[in-house]
């Protein structure tokens, strides 16, 4: 089987189902960003050692796949139900409880933070600002083509997830940075 199919090579792609649209459009917009936000979990995964975080990541990279497919639906076809594409609260559910199970750990925020300390910390801070973007992309795209509110709530919670796995990194080594007012 060729990966290209050539069907793109004037401006559209295919919805899950078939529909198709055009590159520019609000949703491929928005699942594209998941996508990217999926590369850079990539890259972080690749830093991090075997053990809970780790693990934790990439089954949220798994998680960005689905996601990006509920996004990939066209509102109203069906297709949700017939390729079996669902998005449970459990995974938002997931996100709080490493959050809380970090937190524990960490000293009370009294600056705000500073991207960078060690390499992982500041791919967790990429991470972080590009789940915010794709998150204010998701929000566009509700503006026109309904978003599952558990969807919503997941991203929101995922860069919330990542600022405290950067903040969790860098004071395990003591590498964390406050911003001081210049």
């Amino acid at each position: 089987m060729k990966i290209y199919t050539k069907t793109g090579d004037k401006g559209q792609t295919s919805l899950i189902g078939g529909k198709r649209i055009g590159k520019d459009d609000v949703r491929l917009e928005a699942y594209g960003t998941v996508d990217e936000l999926n590369s850079w979990v990539g890259c972080l995964v690749a830093e991090l050692p075997a053990g809970r975080d780790k693990t934790f990541l990439t089954r949220v990279q798994h998680v960005l796949f689905d996601l990006g497919s509920t996004l990939a639906l066209d509102p109203g076809s069906g297709d949700a139900e017939r390729y079996g594409i669902s998005f449970s609260p459990s995974h938002t559910a997931a996100l709080e409880a490493e959050i809380d199970r970090m937190s524990e750990a960490l000293p009370p925020l009294r600056s705000f933070v500073l991207p960078g300390g060690t390499r992982q910390a500041a791919l967790c801070h990429v991470c972080r600002t590009v789940c915010r973007r794709a998150e204010r992309r998701m929000y566009a795209m509700n503006a026109r083509y309904e978003v599952p509110g558990e969807v919503l709530a997941y991203v929101n919670r995922l860069s919330d997830y990542f600022f405290v796995l950067a903040r969790s990194i860098n004071h395990a080594g003591g590498h964390e940075i406050f911003y001081v007012k210049s």
